[in-house]
């Protein structure tokens, strides 16, 4: 809610592969002293050593907060609101893209009866009086950009149940494919410019495929995922799946986007490393892998391509 996990840590205890016990800085608000171990120790995903500790920080709960909902013809113009409304220096505190197929899904799941449109959900925190401008000021961007039914509500049982909705998105999807599986980890992430082309176009796929794939997006970060449901004792949609995956990955990279905004990499995104990052970067970070564990001990085999060598 308050930004990702990465930019809550303050700072961590890691053992090494050597036993050495490190702690990868103070509690200061902020801090220029030495090399950024904790954001390396963070993206590392466990190759580098194992966090036994964590200090994090405490985030205020707001004075007020309102939740918006608001629906678009297609989910072009529900990413281009996303855009608008984060260009416009409002301070949303979340902006959450829904496709027609995940409100489906939801709708299936829940009995519930929301209308089966590309769905933006906002949140607004502050004071009541600002909370309620931005939202005015959203509702605005949203009109011409077609957005029709926008609704908003303060009420914290109603705003308990709406974001309830968002968060049980993966399950509504497994009520409409039961016995299958989820290919979950299509976490693309572009510049923010980029979401609605990149969205957009993986939209157009996504509807020819024979799969049922909602759509469900952080899309004030430019970052969406797709969950692909697929029966895993079918041969043809393993390779539907990994089609679709391949698609949406290697079109966000030709945007300067990433593989993965939030999930990281283990193996399955490995080979698309080098083009994202460039050799010379997966070449550094296998010096440092290098030197902090050479008996390849810590999660070997994840992150860094095995053909990358110096």
């Amino acid at each position: 809610m308050y930004g990702t996990m990465r930019e809550n840590v303050i700072n961590l205890k890691v053992v090494l592969a050597n036993g050495d016990v490190v702690k990868t800085g103070s509690r200061a608000r902020k801090s220029a002293a030495g090399y950024d171990l904790t954001r390396l120790v963070i993206g590392s995903e466990g190759t580098l050593g194992v966090i036994t500790e964590v200090t994090l920080k405490l985030q205020k709960i707001p004075q007020h907060s309102m939740v918006a909902m608001c629906n678009f013809p297609t989910i072009k113009d529900a990413a281009d609101v996303a855009i608008a409304t984060m260009l416009s220096g409002i301070q949303v505190s979340r902006v959450e893209l829904l496709d027609e197929v995940q409100i489906k899904a939801i709708n299936f799941a829940n009995g519930k009866n929301l209308p089966e449109a590309p769905t933006l959900m906002f949140e607004f925190i502050g004071t009541e009086a600002y909370s309620r401008e931005q939202a005015l000021i959203v509702q605005r961007i949203a009109s011409e950009h077609r957005g029709s039914d926008f609704v908003f509500t303060e009420d914290p049982k109603t705003k308990k149940e709406l974001w309830k909705i968002r968060k049980e998105a993966l399950w509504a999807g497994f009520a409409m494919a039961p016995n299958h599986e989820a290919m979950a980890t299509n976490d693309v992430c572009v510049p923010l410019s980029n979401l609605a082309e990149l969205i957009s176009r993986t939209k157009e796929l996504l509807d020819t495929s024979p799969l049922i794939c909602p759509i469900v997006a952080h899309a004030g970060d430019g970052n969406f995922h797709t969950i692909i449901l697929f029966d895993p004792n079918n041969d043809e949609h393993w390779r539907e799946a990994e089609r679709l995956n391949h698609f949406m990955v290697s079109t966000a990279l030709t945007m300067a986007g990433t593989c993965t905004g939030e999930h990281g990499v283990g193996t399955g995104k490995m080979k698309y490393l080098e083009k994202e990052l460039g050799i010379e970067a997966l070449m550094t970070m296998k010096r440092i892998k290098t030197a902090l564990d050479p008996n390849n001990i810590m999660n070997p085999g994840k992150l860094i391509p095995p053909h990358v060598c110096f």
